[in-house]
């Protein structure tokens, strides 16, 4: 038990020792006034307790302004406008009709052909190189050179689509287009330019694989959050056509090589591809992309007797 000291100067002390035995007493608070002690408006009575609040006469906290409100939720809408999915659900044939398609179209088209024109390629330029069969160490590993880059290229290649998936996640679809695209029109000019060397041939087609790999997560999820979910597998269906597309280009390659300008100009030109695509990227896709959201917003806005905010 509390030992509260008997002071007949300070009225505190007799109104806690009172309040000390209101769990036992309960008519004991009753039965004395203590209106006239000071500060008695401002005590508040646990069981068997008493004690100052010295909060009771300040203010509430005032609410969250609206500022902060807003400032918060723009926020959440800067996080979430990276990978905004569109409020309208685009049937195939209308979005065949939409200028957005055909720009990653003929990206993807430009990515596919760069990527097959130096992958695709791979055993004869090795061998064009004389390092086919020479061997490459890494790591302590030690194969062929092409054996070990064709190994290591299909992990790469394998680990590349979740791995920027998720970076677009965080920064954007378009921004993540031009980091993937650039990097891997650096890896193909790089590798025309030390490809003869075969430890230097092994990473730096692994970095033209790995760059490559995007276009299978990037360019259907940019798809979808364009036309909407519910056509989203008929969609994307239509817009790979754009690999078969390229594919009938990467025959090509090899009759540049053989006419004299050998690999370094099919090297010049699927580097030059992923260049282009990149700056689309950033460039075309993404104005027209947003351009096209704002008119389905302020769309879906007037139907539902909404507004959109400027």
């Amino acid at each position: 038990m509390v030992n509260i000291p008997r002071s007949p100067s300070n009225p505190f002390a007799a109104r806690a020792r009172i309040m000390m035995t209101a769990s036992i007493r309960p008519n004991l608070i009753a039965n004395h006034n203590l209106s006239g002690l000071p500060g008695s408006t401002s005590f508040a009575v646990a069981p068997g307790f008493a004690f100052r609040d010295r909060h009771a006469n300040q203010p509430a906290p005032a609410a969250p302004t609206k500022v902060a409100a807003a400032s918060g939720a723009t926020r959440l809408t800067a996080k979430a406008g990276a990978t905004a999915t569109s409020v309208r659900e685009y049937a195939p044939t209308e979005m065949l009709k939409t200028p957005v398609f055909w720009v990653m179209y003929l990206m993807f088209t430009l990515m596919a052909t760069g990527g097959l024109l130096a992958t695709a390629q791979l055993a004869p330029i090795a061998k064009d190189y004389g390092i086919a069969d020479v061997p490459a160490s890494i790591l302590g590993l030690t194969l062929p050179a092409l054996t070990f880059a064709l190994s290591l290229d299909r992990v790469l290649n394998g680990v590349a689509r979740p791995f920027f998936g998720w970076i677009s996640d965080n920064i954007g679809r378009e921004n993540t287009m031009f980091i993937a695209f650039v990097l891997e029109g650096a890896g193909i000019l790089a590798l025309n330019q030390f490809g003869r060397n075969p430890v230097a041939f092994v990473l730096l087609s692994a970095l033209v694989f790995f760059a490559w790999g995007e276009i299978y997560s990037l360019f259907p999820v940019t798809c979808a959050d364009t036309y909407g979910r519910k056509f989203a597998t008929a969609n994307a269906g239509f817009l790979y056509t754009a690999k078969g597309t390229a594919a009938l280009l990467v025959p090509l390659s090899s009759v540049i090589a053989a006419s004299g300008g050998g690999w370094r100009a099919v090297f010049l030109a699927a580097g030059s591809m992923n260049f282009v695509a990149a700056a689309m990227a950033l460039v075309v896709l993404k104005p027209l992309r947003k351009r096209m959201k704002g008119g389905d917003d302020l769309a879906h806005a007037a139907a539902s007797g909404n507004t959109v905010p400027a």
